[in-house]
């Protein structure tokens, strides 16, 4: 009985390590998404940022 029960309790463990592992992947790519987002973001803002400068300057010009 001791070997089954310690090979019964590895294939649980492995399970369970299993089922962490998954919702860690998916923990990580829900970030990613997240992460992505920002990014899309951070450059639109930045282009927009950039635009309004330059008119600002151009209006200085005239």
């Amino acid at each position: 009985m001791g070997v089954t029960e310690r090979v019964w309790g590895a294939l649980t463990s492995m399970i369970k390590l299993e089922d962490r592992v998954v919702r860690q992947g998916e923990v990580i790519k829900a970030q990613q998404a997240k992460i992505e987002n920002l990014t899309e973001r951070m450059i639109r803002m930045e282009t927009t940022i950039e635009l309004l400068m330059r008119a600002s300057e151009h209006k200085r010009i005239k």
